[in-house]
């Protein structure tokens, strides 16, 4: 048959394979999750055995541990592991390391060189947060104390092995919003240009905390909430650009990208050190639970399986690192400070954000490929009764994620019936069928539901998969 003669069919055709070929690249490139890690905080007195710590993350997803200092026995537990491990050196060491290069090497002979190659060491940090706590002598000490460690490391012969970074809080930025527009603080920028352009010379990454919880608390309306937990909501258009952005992360984000663009430095890799969401709080806290927690934290790791990016970095994952492994008992402050812990002490989850192997491809008993298991397939579908705006609403949330919504475009296979229903219905089976097939992904605000009944009609194709 000559394909040429029936243009919309081949092109529907064509737009269903690539589907396929895009959903297999993103699923193979998920499944080592080399970009998403948590932070292992140890101020508690509760907490299991590095051993038993070890184990639990093998039985997860989780390819990088970040650590705030360099316990020898968390570092010892991971050795073979394969995770790779972020470690820290205090602020307190800051000006001993800056003042003299003795003691950067004698930090790396005690912390680094004995577990180094077994255990993954990948990046050093040096102090948190330092630019925005306020101490101008550790301010101007960071740089020369991260190039004394970044030497040492070279003369280990760990150049480009083990790199140095140092972590920031979101208050380094002058102006955020919107997201073109993001500024570092004008009295940081000379301290900023030094740092950064040791970290081009050694490819390190810029880590950043961006925390939409704490955007949300500062602006409590539901509007914002939907906007932070990455669910449908009406997005914020940049005025700058013109972009729509669906997400807080994102437009957080991308502000930083924009400060480093505006001091010349866009090609410096940005990594999120932090970000997560409290599951509980005290009674006069705004946005804990273990419903937004679970959204926020399943959503992300959804979004950044999906390797859509950012608007400003699109077609790859920031590197992002959840707050928290477990709850730190011990830590002062408000109630949700000690609420983030994604497991508990006895190593149960606090909430399932699909990270667990088991919870990933469940099955009961072995699957061999000489005898697979049958599954049901499923489609996301609108419910009945819900209104044109909600719909609407979820046909731009969906499409925002960076799905291929041609087909549901004039000339497309799925255009007609020009409704909204048959649109937003497209749209969101397909954001399912792209976000790793959690339940929690054909919700939409409570107005979507799973259907083994296949929706496709004539050249119309509904992406579909097992349950």
């Amino acid at each position: 048959m000559d394909s040429l003669s029936h243009p919309p069919h081949s092109n529907s055709h064509f737009s269903f394979i690539l589907f396929l070929l895009l959903f297999i690249t993103a699923f193979y490139a998920s499944e080592s999750q080399s970009f998403i890690g948590v932070n292992y905080g140890q101020v508690a007195d509760n907490l299991p055995a590095p051993e038993a710590t070890a184990k639990l993350l093998q039985s997860t997803t989780i390819r990088n541990v970040r650590l705030y200092g360099a316990d020898p026995a968390i570092i010892k537990a991971l050795a073979g592991t394969g995770v790779a491990i972020v470690i820290g050196a205090s602020s307190g060491d800051i000006p001993a390391l800056a003042s003299d290069p003795n003691s950067a090497t004698q930090w790396v002979n005690s912390n680094v060189l004995p577990f180094y190659p077994a255990s993954n060491i990948t990046l050093v940090t040096v102090g948190n947060e330092v630019l925005t706590f306020g101490d101008q002598a550790l301010i101007s000490q960071l740089v020369p104390a991260m190039r004394n460690l970044q030497n040492a490391l070279a003369s280990a012969s760990l150049g480009g092995k083990v790199r140095v970074s140092t972590v920031h809080s979101m208050a380094v930025l002058g102006q955020s919003d919107p997201p073109s527009s993001g500024q570092f603080r004008p009295e940081l920028q000379d301290t900023l240009r030094a740092l950064l352009a040791f970290q081009r010379d050694n490819k390190s990454p810029f880590a950043i905390n961006p925390y939409p919880f704490f955007a949300y608390q500062s602006d409590p309306r539901p509007e914002t909430l939907a906007f932070c937990l990455f669910q449908p909501n009406s997005g914020r258009v940049d005025s700058g650009t013109g972009i729509k952005y669906m997400n807080m992360f994102d437009a957080q984000v991308d502000a930083v990208h924009s400060a480093l663009n505006a001091l010349g430095f866009k090609d410096v890799d940005i990594m999120v050190a932090e970000t997560g969401w409290a599951y509980s709080g005290d009674s006069n806290e705004v946005g804990p639970s273990v419903e937004n927690a679970k959204a926020y934290n399943g959503n992300l790791i959804a979004h950044l399986r999906s390797l859509v990016g950012t608007p400003l970095m699109p077609g790859k994952s920031v590197e992002t690192y959840i707050f928290a492994l477990y709850d730190e008992n011990l830590k002062p402050g408000p109630g949700s400070e000690r609420a983030f812990g994604l497991f508990r002490p006895d190593l149960t989850m606090t909430y399932d954000v699909g990270l667990s192997k088991t919870s990933q491809a469940p099955s009961t008993t072995p699957v061999t490929p000489s005898s697979p298991k049958p599954t049901a397939s499923q489609w996301c579908m609108p419910k009945a009764g819900v209104s044109d705006a909600q719909l609407q609403a979820n046909l731009d949330y969906a499409c925002g994620q960076g799905i291929d919504c041609g087909p549901i475009q004039a000339g497309g296979a799925c255009f007609e019936p020009n409704t909204i229903a048959a649109h937003a219905a497209y749209a969101m089976n397909l954001y399912y069928q792209t976000s790793s097939k959690q339940p929690s992904n054909c919700d939409f605000s409570q107005t979507a539901t799973l259907t083994s009944a296949n929706p496709s009609y004539n050249a119309c194709i509904y992406p579909g998969g097992s349950s």
